[in-house]
């Protein structure tokens, strides 16, 4: 028994002295995430939809000094060189610029391009509805979800109100409730075993409505009215009878006004629980809306960045731009979307605008058109990283990882702008900063998206690269990225700003 015991506490020892040494082999210093990752929770936690989202762009780029103009004003005489500006576009979509020192009509334009939008719910004209005793609010969806995601998490709304003032103006107000009070419940597996064997299943319509309050809680204060089903009958009621009570007392309330001073709204629905930090080192960001948001904050500080030092600017031809867009969730095929006029058109009118004072008549007429070719356009959405449980749905050759720098994506058929002139500009300028560069290719049986880069590239002309941050859960309601990826990105857009006209000089492709 003794010689047993001896054995045992050998063997204990031995192991104990192993895990030890196994111990020694991994690194457990846990460092804090980089500071931009920490940036960018303040960010992503302030925009719940796209019209904060641009609100958030908005508020980085006064406190960097840029300057707010009008797209309905005449910006002769205003614009100067070295100067920096921003004007907004429905309010969900934003175009900030720099003008170089030495910038000449005809010149280029070093733009980045980002979207603000991502997959949601967002609550229907008509939301009211009422079932066994549960007050609902109807939604729609918006863009392409994984919407068994939003299932059981803590929901609220945010977004835009518009509200007659006291005084009869109408204004439009960033509205946002910052505690949860919608949930979109699951059926009880006891309620449907189903659900254990063949994965769950439901109706887009039937079962992701999310539940605000019983009925018999909301029968303490005044009775809600009965909503007519005949459409062109509720095209006649009130807002305030379209949509809960209390939801739009929680909405009045929010913006302290009354009720029937709340004229429309677009509201997103979005999940309360904060992005955070998350890994055993601090090497993730857990949160909703990555995808766009994060390729949004990484092109706006990556411009602010690159004006810190006067002479950059001061040296610079081109006109360095950055353009977040509304609506890519769906085709971009609106006013305020890639697809629209929104980038041409201020390209065309940086390319006749005089600066400093200066006469029209020192522009040339095909400024615009000479423009375009000298120009280069990167277009920033985040990238798929190899799933550790799915490396099937990945090509062998082009498995992304975190923390390994910017995923170029490439396709043959165009579905990514992406050519080899293009990724020759971009690795001269990830070689100097030192931002490792990787690629991602979809695999030949599976599909492929796209994001703005293609349809830009057609409308304009421009030579284009598509590019991301790798990330998992895309369009899920609550996504996953790495936090060393985040400077990564700055630093890439911040050298390409900087290095993109001594790059270009060096490589002619006609």
């Amino acid at each position: 028994m003794v010689m047993v015991y001896r054995l045992l506490l050998s063997g204990r020892i031995i192991a104990r002295r192993s895990f030890s040494t196994s111990r020694s082999m991994w690194n457990t210093e846990i460092r804090p995430a980089p500071v931009e990752a920490q940036d960018f929770l303040d960010f992503v936690n302030q925009a719940q939809s796209p019209f904060h989202a641009t609100e958030q762009a908005v508020l980085r780029l006064r406190k960097a000094g840029f300057q707010e103009i009008k797209e309905k004003d005449n910006w002769n005489g205003l614009l100067k060189r070295n100067g920096k500006y921003f004007f907004t576009r429905n309010r969900s979509a934003v175009i900030a610029f720099a003008v170089g020192g030495k910038y000449k009509p005809g010149n280029g334009f070093s733009a980045v391009g980002a979207h603000t939008d991502s997959p949601c719910l967002k609550v229907k004209p008509v939301s009211k509805k009422e079932k066994l005793g549960y007050l609902q609010v109807g939604v729609q969806l918006y863009g392409g979800g994984l919407w068994h995601t939003w299932f059981d998490r803590d929901l609220s709304v945010a977004g835009r109100v518009v509200v007659r003032t006291e005084d009869g103006k109408l204004e439009n107000r960033l509205a946002r409730i910052d505690r949860p009070i919608l949930r979109i419940p699951t059926l009880a597996i006891h309620l449907d075993r189903s659900t254990s064997a063949d994965g769950f299943k439901f109706n887009n319509e039937t079962h992701l409505t999310p539940m605000l309050s019983t009925v018999t809680k909301s029968l303490t204060g005044e009775p809600a009215k009965p909503l007519q089903p005949d459409t062109e009958i509720n095209g006649d009621i009130p807002l305030a009878e379209k949509h809960q009570p209390i939801l739009m007392s929680l909405l009045a309330a929010e913006l302290n006004v009354k009720v029937d001073q709340i004229l429309d709204f677009e509201l997103c629905l979005y999940d309360t629980q904060p992005s955070a930090i998350g890994g055993a080192y601090n090497e993730f960001i857990f949160s909703g809306r990555l995808d766009n948001l994060m390729m949004s904050y990484c092109s706006i500080e990556a411009l602010i960045r690159s004006l810190k030092n006067a002479d950059s600017l001061a040296n610079d031809p081109n006109i360095r731009l950055v353009s977040l867009f509304d609506n890519e969730e769906v085709g971009s095929n609106t006013a305020h979307g890639a697809d629209s006029n929104l980038l041409p058109s201020t390209f065309e009118r940086l390319s006749l605008a005089t600066y400093d004072g200066e006469a029209q008549a020192s522009n040339t007429p095909t400024a615009y058109l000479e423009a375009l070719p000298k120009s280069y356009l990167i277009s920033a959405d985040m990238a798929h990283a190899v799933h550790p449980n799915y490396a099937e749905k990945h090509d062998d050759g082009h498995r992304p990882h975190m923390h390994k720098g910017v995923v170029v994506k490439i396709n043959a058929n165009q579905r990514y702008a992406t050519t080899a002139p293009t990724t020759v500009v971009l690795r001269e300028v990830a070689k100097k900063y030192k931002v490792p560069l990787q690629e991602f290719v979809v695999r030949n049986d599976s599909p492929c998206g796209s994001t703005i880069g293609p349809m830009l590239s057609a409308k304009l002309g421009l030579r284009t690269v598509d590019v991301g941050n790798p990330q998992l859960s895309m369009h899920s309601c609550r996504e996953v990225c790495g936090t060393e990826d985040v400077p990564l990105a700055i630093q890439l857009f911040e050298g390409f700003f900087e290095e993109f006209p001594s790059v270009d000089a060096r490589l002619t492709v006609d």
